[in-house]
Order: C-alpha cells, then sequence, then structure tokens
C-alpha cells in the first residue's frame, strides 16, 4: 500500500512538468508577436509595481505622496493594457473584440488622462 502511494506521488511530478513544457510550447507557438510583446510589458508592470511596493515597506515611504502616484501610475497602466489585451484577442466569431485601431486609441487617451492625474497629484 506504501509503494503504490509513492508510485502515485512519482507519476504526477511528470505530468505537470509536462503540462508546463506543452503550455510554454503552445503560447510561444500559437501567440502573435503584438501579443507577446503586451504580455511582456505586463510583466515588467507587475515587477516594478512588487519593487515599488517592498521599497516602501523595507526602506522609506519618506515623499509618501511619490510612492502612491508612481504605484497607482504602475497599477493604472497594467489595469489599462491588460484591458488593451483583452479588446484585441479574438472573440468568439475569432475577429477582435474591438477595431484595432480605436482599442490602441483608447489605451492611448487613458494613459495620457492617468498620467496626467499622476503628475497633477505629485504637485
Amino acid at each position: 500500500m506504501a509503494k503504490d502511494k509513492t508510485v502515485r506521488a512519482s507519476q504526477k511530478a511528470p505530468v505537470s512538468k509536462n503540462a508546463y513544457k506543452q503550455l510554454i510550447s503552445n503560447y510561444s507557438a500559437d501567440t502573435p508577436p503584438r501579443f507577446k510583446l503586451i504580455d511582456a510589458f505586463l510583466a515588467f508592470l507587475f515587477v516594478t509595481g512588487i519593487l515599488q511596493f517592498v521599497y516602501c515597506i523595507v526602506l522609506s515611504n519618506y515623499p509618501f505622496n511619490s510612492f502612491l502616484a508612481g504605484f497607482s501610475a504602475t497599477v493604472g497602466q497594467f489595469v489599462l493594457s491588460l484591458a488593451l489585451r483583452l479588446q484585441l484577442g479574438a472573440g468568439e466569431s475569432g475577429k477582435p473584440r474591438v477595431a484595432e485601431g480605436r482599442a490602441f486609441a483608447e489605451f492611448l487617451f487613458a494613459s495620457v488622462v492617468l498620467h496626467f492625474f499622476v503628475v497633477n497629484f505629485l504637485g
């Protein structure tokens, strides 16, 4: 009975590794380059937000309004970029949900408005 449990546990590990490898290979093969670029930008924003938060917790948050402005800019840009990715993704009909030009124009306009408020918050 003990052998069955160890055999089952050892069989699950390769399955998860294979699933991860298959996920990576399918992502690299099936995802268009512009979505990979947006995904890389999302990862950059995520890491930047984490680094800002850790810096605030560990070292100092002396100009707290600067931390709030920077962190809210990072989170806001992440949300806007994610919305762009979702709008450009194919719907059920296979076409993008929104026209590419319109989605990008909305992204640019919302980014300008976001950064206007961030700069205004800094004083």
